[in-house]
Formats: C-alpha cells, sequence, structure tokens
C-alpha cells in the first residue's frame, strides 16, 4: 500500500506540473506527508482538506492531454469509414 506523498508525488508525475508550479507541488507534498503522520486526527483532517484544494489547483494548471481515448479512437475509426464511403445515409 502506498503512502499519501507516494501516491500525491505520481499523480504531480502524471499532471506533469511540477515545473509549472513548483510550489504548489510542493506544499502538496508536505500536506500530504502531514496526512501520513500519524498523531493528532483533526492536523491530519486539516491537511488532507487542504491537500485536496491543492491538487485541484495543480489540475487545473495540468497541460491537456495529447493522448487518445477510446471515444477518440472511435470517432478516428467512424471518419475513417465515412472517407472509405463503407458509411450510407438510411433512406426513410
Amino acid at each position: 500500500m502506498s503512502t499519501n506523498v507516494e501516491a500525491t508525488q505520481a499523480e504531480i508525475d502524471q499532471l506533469r506540473v511540477g515545473d509549472l508550479a513548483p510550489g504548489l507541488a510542493r506544499l502538496a507534498l508536505s500536506l500530504a506527508a502531514a496526512v501520513d503522520n500519524p498523531g493528532n486526527v483533526t492536523a491530519q483532517s486539516n491537511a488532507a482538506r487542504e491537500l485536496r484544494t491543492v491538487l485541484e489547483g495543480l489540475r487545473k494548471l495540468a497541460p491537456v492531454s495529447e493522448s487518445k481515448d477510446w471515444v477518440d479512437e472511435l470517432t478516428s475509426k467512424r471518419e475513417q469509414k465515412r472517407e472509405g464511403g463503407l458509411v450510407r445515409a438510411r433512406r426513410a
């Protein structure tokens, strides 16, 4: 099982925002460490809430992904069929 620090670092890496907002990324990691630290439950709860807010901000800064998902792949296949004349309109 991974820690919150590891999961937060993985998300920062996946979003590619470490260089775009190094201060927010570092804040997210220190908040994740505070959540992982056993002790004061109230402090953990506050850190978790703030971590969620910081991660939302980092997600907004993330560049648009260039990878295609399955919907994009289906759309491109449909366009290829239309270009090849394989899809015809139905007659009413």
